[in-house]
């Protein structure tokens, strides 16, 4: 069988590419990317956005041992991800080189740091002959770059999609795919491709997540218009191939504390990655509560692997909500709006079996009584309301 998918692969790609991202995304269905990783969402940390090009070993390192012992690690973030900037040229054998400026002792004593504090580490490349920040890419490299990582003891890859040859996403993402399970170590794949030719219709035979949009940016209005790009592919996501609205802003001081709450439990909702974008080591204790609820984590990580969606949508009052393993089910009523709102999520015209349902607050952790055909809370502006709704 696989073999048979592997020559219809290899036609497609040398004979008949015009018809390549058409076929594969019914491919991806039968033939899904299967390395092991990624039956829940991603959890963990990447440097970009908060630090930037502004990178150096002594950051990771402190990253790393704030992780652990803040209780971000206990709270299940593993990943330490650098972004863009750590590479800077390649030898004449043609392995990538990290700046030595930035990273003296290269990067497998950071993985190796990560490793022995119970953590996992990743890093950046793309699929293009250099990186958005111009600094070396991984097309045509990509079996050396995979050889690489596997001797430096990588565990994630962000493959972005700058400075390409022209050829389509779906052409130069598999490359790396094929690249990485060649070689004896697993890692995630997160394909970085923006969204450009709807990576959800064929991302799950060709990695673990694929973002659906540009880069979020830490305002209420930009996080919101990337939420509501990524719920359109909903339906696509599940254990081992998720849709990626970007990294997490909570605590980079560009919204309010009720606007990073919504941020945090649409992410988890939606099944996002759950990628801290904030100098963790100097956070805030409002930031930390956020980043660490377990019952707002536990809607992310469920097992039964759904995305939430939207469910309603009038004047800016928002049902969002998606099931749950145990017969669950988990809503967010979301005021968009410049004022206070009371707004209802009506069990049956949000697909609920008629019966009594426990409510309960995730935020306050606390139950709110027993409701039997609808729930409402009168919400304040730029906030929501995140409950939890058990069969009693």
């Amino acid at each position: 069988f696989f073999n048979i998918i592997s020559l219809i692969k290899y036609l497609l790609l040398k004979k008949m590419k015009i018809f390549y991202p058409i076929i594969l995304s019914i491919i991806c269905f039968i033939s899904p990317l299967d390395n092991g990783v990624g039956l829940t969402p991603p959890m963990g940390w990447n440097s970009w956005n908060k630090f930037g090009c502004s990178i150096n070993e002594k950051l990771i390192m402190s990253t790393i041992d704030t992780i652990v012992s803040s209780g971000l690690a206990k709270a299940g973030y593993t990943y330490v991800n650098i972004d863009d900037c750590w590479q800077k040229t390649r030898d004449s054998n043609g392995k990538i080189q990290p700046n030595p400026d930035f990273f003296p002792n290269g990067m497998k004593v950071l993985a190796d740091y990560a490793h022995e504090k119970g953590l996992k580490f990743g890093l950046y490349s793309d699929a293009g002959y250099s990186t958005c920040c111009n600094l070396p890419g991984s097309l045509g490299y990509e079996e050396i770059d995979a050889k690489t990582y596997e001797e430096w003891g990588i565990d994630y890859l962000k493959y972005d999609n700058c400075n390409t040859d022209g050829t389509a996403p779906e052409v130069r993402y598999p490359v790396m795919r094929d690249a990485l399970l060649k070689i004896n170590r697993t890692i995630y794949y997160s394909m970085c491709e923006w969204g450009i030719n709807s990576p959800a219709k064929w991302g799950k035979e060709v990695a673990n997540s694929w973002r659906n949009t540009g880069d979020i940016e830490d305002n209420w209005k930009s996080m919101l218009t990337i939420i509501d790009a990524n719920n359109y592919w909903a339906d696509y996501a599940g254990p081992g191939g998720w849709n990626d609205p970007d990294m997490l802003e909570v605590g980079n001081g560009g919204m309010t504390y009720e606007e990073y709450k919504v941020h945090f439990g649409l992410w988890c909702l939606s099944k996002a990655p759950l990628l801290i974008g904030c100098d963790i080591t100097n956070m805030s204790d409002e930031t930390l509560e956020i980043l660490t609820n377990e019952e707002v984590i536990a809607i992310n990580q469920d097992s039964l692997g759904v995305q939430g969606k939207k469910l309603e949508s009038v004047d800016g009052k928002e049902v969002w909500g998606g099931p749950l393993s145990n017969n669950a089910f988990v809503v967010m009523l979301l005021n968009r709006g410049d004022s206070t709102a009371e707004i209802e999520a009506n069990f049956e015209k949000i697909g609920l079996k008629s019966g009594e349902y426990i409510v309960r607050d995730l935020w306050e952790r606390k139950d709110l009584g027993v409701f039997t055909e609808s729930f409402k809370e009168k919400v304040k502006s730029h906030s929501g309301v995140l409950v939890k709704l058990s069969p009693k």
